[in-house]
């Protein structure tokens, strides 16, 4: 799958189950790692854990099936490895603490917000 498809799959999955403040920084030229990072929030860790397993079962049904879950004991965070997308799923309060968007985001560019 092209990445901008599987950019669009993984922001409109997370969006369909309620996932808010969804956010893409584009990486490309800034690390080699991956070429997005999309940062999400859930409501609580169930809804944390659920969007996870939701996103991961979406991108196998994609043909993804290299993806995983990393962060699987913590109540207040996940990651998903999407091969050339990052995906960050945070309780608010961690995703203030941790801050990434400020990490990653050059102040003179856009992130895209998706809604």
């Amino acid at each position: 799958m092209e990445v901008l498809k599987l950019k669009k799959t993984i922001e409109k999955t997370l969006n369909q189950n309620k996932a808010s403040n969804i956010i893409t920084i584009s990486l490309k030229g800034k690390t080699s790692i991956a070429d997005y990072m999309i940062i999400a929030s859930g409501n609580s860790s169930r809804h944390i854990q659920s969007l996870a397993e939701i996103l991961v079962k979406k991108l196998e049904e994609k043909g993804f099936e290299q993806c995983k879950i990393e962060g699987k004991t913590s109540k207040d965070w996940k990651l998903i490895d999407a091969i050339d997308i990052i995906v960050h799923i945070f309780h608010p309060e961690k995703r203030k603490f941790y801050d990434l968007e400020k990490m990653w985001c050059d102040p003179s560019e856009n992130k895209e917000i998706t809604v």
